[in-house]
């Protein structure tokens, strides 16, 4: 735009330069023509007449209108040239100042709108990068926390594998210790049945009083199953009543590292691989170094003879001591411990 307005400024100084000369160049030919023409005669200038009204002032019209006025003179002509050549280059100066400014300041205008723009963008930037660089420093305490949740799940899993192996060789260990003895206990008992019975049929011709022993014994096993058998419960599920139901546990405590040695599910034996008596019309029986008397009935569904044959084991249970039958894993009966 720039550049269209000094084209059109000079055009103008052309049109007017070109004009000016023609209109000089013309009031010199109109001198030369009144030079060459021929002096006129004076005339003498005639009197007015006394009477002679006066002539009224030309109306303001007349006065306006350029017929009326006097044609002015060649040099005063020039003079009107050059002031309308001069006020034509001022208004051409004036107009190119203005196109300038107005350059100027759109200049200006674009140089500011190219500055907001830039400071624009690298705001947007910045809060895009602190934006990037929130979101990265998130995903990383995030990635941080899984890890360490990770990282502490196997070690629990870890801790909880080395628990399950300690338990499980405990109990090999204990079950292994606890057949042993049993192993043991059969042994013993079996020599000394062996011996008995040795010793019964060498006297037996010399001393009939052994034969009344062996009635005895009958009769005393007689009188144990006859004692279990008044302990059956006609409805068990109904009829037994566990600690917490009697009151709570108040007898001997088993000392802990016997309790560990020789009780809970993990040591299994039979009842009548042990000593048994008949104390206060409630058969009792002896291991692991005590006395144990049933406190409670025996389910009605259990074999008439299981004290002899099923599998039993002493597990305490949050209240107090229970007999389980591993025939029956599901019920249990409550029992006291005595020491002698």
């Amino acid at each position: 735009m720039k550049s269209i307005g000094i084209i059109t400024s000079t055009a103008m100084f052309l049109f007017l330069g070109l004009g000016a000369t023609a209109y000089a160049h013309q009031d010199q030919n109109e001198e030369s023509k009144k030079q060459e023409q021929p002096a006129k005669p004076e005339q003498k200038p005639q009197e007015k007449p006394a009477n002679q009204p006066k002539q009224e002032p030309q109306t303001k019209q007349q006065q306006q209108h350029p017929q009326h006025q006097p044609k002015p003179q060649p040099e005063q002509k020039q003079q009107h040239s050059q002031q309308q050549a001069k006020s034509q280059q001022d208004q051409q100066q004036k107009q190119q100042q203005q196109d300038q400014a107005n350059s100027n300041k759109q200049q200006q205008q674009h140089a500011q709108q190219s500055k907001n723009q830039q400071d624009q963008q690298e705001k947007h930037q910045q809060q895009q990068q602190q934006a990037n660089t929130d979101k990265q420093q998130q995903q990383h305490a995030q990635q941080q926390a899984n890890s360490n949740k990770q990282q502490q799940q196997q070690r629990d899993n870890s801790q909880k594998q080395e628990q399950q192996i300690t338990k499980h060789q405990q109990d090999q260990q204990r079950q292994g210790q606890q057949q042993q003895q049993d192993r043991s206990a059969n042994q013993s008992q079996q020599q000394a049945r062996g011996q008995q019975q040795q010793q019964s049929e060498q006297q037996a011709h010399v001393q009939p009083v052994h034969m009344q022993s062996q009635q005895e014994q009958h009769r005393q096993e007689g009188e144990q199953q006859r004692v279990w058998q008044q302990h059956r419960a006609s409805n068990w599920q109904s009829e037994h009543r566990d600690w917490q139901q009697r009151g709570g546990y108040n007898g001997y405590r088993i000392p802990e590292d016997r309790y560990n040695g020789y009780f809970g599910s993990g040591h299994s034996f039979r009842i009548y691989s042990y000593p048994v008596v008949i104390v206060g019309g409630y058969p009792r029986f002896q291991y692991g170094g005590f006395w144990f008397s049933l406190a409670d009935s025996w389910p009605e569904y259990w074999s008439n003879n299981w004290y002899d044959n099923d599998d039993v084991y002493i597990d305490y249970s949050g209240d107090g001591y229970y007999l389980y039958n591993r025939r029956y894993p599901r019920d249990r009966i409550a029992i006291n411990v005595y020491v002698d």
